[in-house]
Protein backbone atom coordinates (compact mmCIF):
# COMPACT_ATOMS: atom_id res chain seq x y z
CA UNK A 1 0.00 0.00 0.00
CA UNK A 2 1.20 3.49 -0.74
CA UNK A 3 1.07 6.19 1.93
CA UNK A 4 -1.78 7.84 0.04
CA UNK A 5 -3.75 4.57 -0.03
CA UNK A 6 -3.25 4.19 3.72
CA UNK A 7 -4.30 7.79 4.34
CA UNK A 8 -7.36 7.39 2.10
CA UNK A 9 -8.38 4.26 4.02
CA UNK A 10 -7.99 6.02 7.37
CA UNK A 11 -10.06 8.96 6.12
CA UNK A 12 -12.71 6.61 4.65
CA UNK A 13 -13.10 4.84 8.02
CA UNK A 14 -13.05 8.12 9.96
CA UNK A 15 -9.83 7.11 11.70
CA UNK A 16 -8.32 10.46 10.68
CA UNK A 17 -10.66 13.11 12.05
CA UNK A 18 -10.62 16.87 11.81
CA UNK A 19 -12.04 19.17 14.47
CA UNK A 20 -10.78 20.65 17.73
CA UNK A 21 -9.37 17.96 19.98
CA UNK A 22 -8.00 17.93 23.51
CA UNK A 23 -5.18 15.38 23.45
CA UNK A 24 -4.12 13.23 26.39
CA UNK A 25 -1.01 15.41 26.66
CA UNK A 26 -3.21 18.44 27.38
CA UNK A 27 -2.36 19.98 24.02
CA UNK A 28 -4.99 20.92 21.44
CA UNK A 29 -4.99 19.76 17.82
CA UNK A 30 -7.12 20.18 14.68
CA UNK A 31 -6.51 16.49 13.83
CA UNK A 32 -6.97 13.27 15.74
CA UNK A 33 -6.26 9.69 14.72
CA UNK A 34 -8.73 7.22 16.24
CA UNK A 35 -7.14 3.91 15.31
CA UNK A 36 -10.07 1.77 16.39
CA UNK A 37 -12.28 3.33 13.73
CA UNK A 38 -10.22 1.37 11.20
CA UNK A 39 -9.14 -1.55 13.42
CA UNK A 40 -12.77 -2.49 14.11
CA UNK A 41 -12.97 -3.56 10.47
CA UNK A 42 -11.16 -6.93 10.17
CA UNK A 43 -10.74 -6.69 6.38
CA UNK A 44 -9.00 -3.31 6.68
CA UNK A 45 -6.91 -4.45 9.64
CA UNK A 46 -5.78 -7.47 7.63
CA UNK A 47 -4.98 -5.27 4.62
CA UNK A 48 -2.90 -2.83 6.68
CA UNK A 49 -1.10 -5.62 8.54
CA UNK A 50 -0.22 -7.43 5.31
CA UNK A 51 1.41 -4.18 4.21
CA UNK A 52 3.34 -4.06 7.50
CA UNK A 53 4.31 -7.71 7.12
CA UNK A 54 5.87 -6.94 3.73
CA UNK A 55 8.45 -4.81 5.55
CA UNK A 56 9.46 -7.84 7.64
CA UNK A 57 9.13 -10.50 4.92
CA UNK A 58 12.88 -10.98 4.36
CA UNK A 59 13.99 -10.48 7.99
CA UNK A 60 13.53 -14.05 9.31
CA UNK A 61 11.12 -13.05 12.06
CA UNK A 62 10.30 -15.64 14.75
CA UNK A 63 7.76 -13.65 16.78
CA UNK A 64 5.76 -10.45 16.44
CA UNK A 65 5.23 -8.37 19.59
CA UNK A 66 2.89 -5.44 20.11
CA UNK A 67 1.97 -3.44 23.18
CA UNK A 68 -1.55 -3.67 24.59
CA UNK A 69 -4.12 -2.48 23.31
CA UNK A 70 -3.99 -1.69 19.58
CA UNK A 71 -0.71 -3.54 19.23
CA UNK A 72 -2.43 -6.82 20.09
CA UNK A 73 -4.54 -6.75 16.94
CA UNK A 74 -1.58 -5.69 14.81
CA UNK A 75 0.74 -8.35 16.25
CA UNK A 76 -1.86 -11.04 15.59
CA UNK A 77 -2.48 -10.00 11.98
CA UNK A 78 1.19 -9.37 11.13
CA UNK A 79 2.11 -12.68 12.75
CA UNK A 80 -0.59 -14.40 10.70
CA UNK A 81 0.72 -12.82 7.50
CA UNK A 82 4.29 -13.87 8.34
CA UNK A 83 3.35 -17.33 9.64
CA UNK A 84 4.86 -16.59 13.07
CA UNK A 85 3.83 -16.46 16.68
CA UNK A 86 2.26 -13.23 17.98
CA UNK A 87 2.34 -12.01 21.60
CA UNK A 88 1.92 -8.73 23.45
CA UNK A 89 3.26 -6.72 26.34
CA UNK A 90 1.20 -4.87 28.91
CA UNK A 91 1.80 -2.51 31.80
CA UNK A 92 1.93 -3.82 35.33
CA UNK A 93 2.34 -1.14 37.98
CA UNK A 94 3.41 1.28 35.24
CA UNK A 95 6.12 -1.01 33.83
CA UNK A 96 5.92 -2.71 30.42
CA UNK A 97 6.26 -6.48 30.73
CA UNK A 98 5.22 -9.86 29.40
CA UNK A 99 2.43 -11.66 31.24
CA UNK A 100 0.07 -14.56 30.51
CA UNK A 101 2.96 -17.00 30.06
CA UNK A 102 4.52 -15.02 27.21
CA UNK A 103 8.30 -15.05 26.92
CA UNK A 104 11.04 -14.92 24.32
CA UNK A 105 14.08 -17.12 23.87
CA UNK A 106 17.60 -15.69 23.64
CA UNK A 107 18.40 -14.97 20.01
CA UNK A 108 14.75 -15.01 18.90
CA UNK A 109 14.19 -12.50 16.08
CA UNK A 110 11.35 -10.13 16.93
CA UNK A 111 9.28 -7.68 14.93
CA UNK A 112 7.65 -5.00 17.06
CA UNK A 113 4.42 -3.43 15.81
CA UNK A 114 2.45 -0.44 17.07
CA UNK A 115 -0.56 1.45 15.81
CA UNK A 116 0.22 5.14 16.30
CA UNK A 117 3.44 6.70 17.54
CA UNK A 118 3.70 10.24 18.83
CA UNK A 119 6.78 10.13 21.07
CA UNK A 120 7.76 6.47 20.67
CA UNK A 121 7.93 5.89 24.42
CA UNK A 122 5.84 2.71 24.47
CA UNK A 123 7.77 1.20 21.57
CA UNK A 124 11.07 1.91 23.32
CA UNK A 125 9.70 0.16 26.42
CA UNK A 126 8.77 -2.90 24.31
CA UNK A 127 12.26 -2.89 22.78
CA UNK A 128 13.73 -2.90 26.31
CA UNK A 129 11.51 -5.86 27.32
CA UNK A 130 12.53 -7.79 24.18
CA UNK A 131 16.24 -7.11 24.81
CA UNK A 132 15.90 -8.06 28.49
CA UNK A 133 14.72 -11.51 27.34
CA UNK A 134 17.86 -11.84 25.19
CA UNK A 135 15.86 -11.63 21.99
CA UNK A 136 16.76 -9.45 19.00
CA UNK A 137 14.46 -6.55 18.04
CA UNK A 138 14.85 -6.67 14.26
CA UNK A 139 12.57 -3.76 13.38
CA UNK A 140 9.53 -1.69 14.27
CA UNK A 141 6.43 -1.51 12.06
CA UNK A 142 3.98 1.35 12.59
CA UNK A 143 0.59 2.09 11.14
CA UNK A 144 1.01 5.83 11.70
CA UNK A 145 4.02 7.90 12.71
CA UNK A 146 2.59 11.22 13.82
CA UNK A 147 5.82 12.35 15.45
CA UNK A 148 6.97 14.40 12.48
CA UNK A 149 10.06 12.18 12.33
CA UNK A 150 11.01 12.78 15.98
CA UNK A 151 10.31 9.24 17.24
CA UNK A 152 13.40 7.06 16.80
CA UNK A 153 14.34 3.73 18.32
CA UNK A 154 18.13 3.80 18.71
CA UNK A 155 19.62 1.00 16.61
CA UNK A 156 16.26 -0.57 15.68
CA UNK A 157 15.02 0.50 12.23
CA UNK A 158 11.40 1.57 11.86
CA UNK A 159 8.94 1.65 8.99
CA UNK A 160 5.59 3.47 9.05
CA UNK A 161 2.76 2.98 6.58
CA UNK A 162 1.79 6.64 7.02
CA UNK A 163 3.68 9.69 8.25
CA UNK A 164 1.67 12.59 9.64
CA UNK A 165 2.96 15.84 11.05
CA UNK A 166 0.10 16.69 13.38
CA UNK A 167 -0.08 20.29 14.56
CA UNK A 168 -0.56 20.80 18.29
CA UNK A 169 -1.03 23.90 20.39
CA UNK A 170 -0.73 24.82 24.03
CA UNK A 171 -4.27 25.66 25.19
CA UNK A 172 -3.41 29.32 25.74
CA UNK A 173 -2.00 29.57 22.18
CA UNK A 174 -4.71 27.55 20.38
CA UNK A 175 -6.20 29.45 17.42
CA UNK A 176 -9.25 27.15 17.50
CA UNK A 177 -9.98 28.24 21.08
CA UNK A 178 -9.37 31.85 20.07
CA UNK A 179 -11.93 31.45 17.26
CA UNK A 180 -14.47 29.85 19.64
CA UNK A 181 -14.43 26.43 17.94
CA UNK A 182 -15.94 23.92 20.42
CA UNK A 183 -14.02 20.79 21.40
CA UNK A 184 -14.76 17.65 19.38
CA UNK A 185 -15.20 14.49 21.42
CA UNK A 186 -12.41 12.05 20.61
CA UNK A 187 -13.65 8.95 18.89
CA UNK A 188 -16.59 10.83 17.39
CA UNK A 189 -17.01 13.20 14.53
CA UNK A 190 -18.91 15.66 16.70
CA UNK A 191 -22.12 15.20 14.67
Amino acid sequence: MTEQEVKDLLIKTNAIMEGHFLLTSGLHSPMYVEKFNVLQQPKYTEQLCKALAEYFADKNIDTVVGPMTGGILLAHEVGKALGTRAIFTERVDGKMTFRRGFSLKPGERVAIVEDIVTTGGSVREVIDVVKAEGAIPVGVGLLVDRSGGKATFEDVPAHALLHLDVTTYKPEECPLCHDGVPMTKRGRTGK
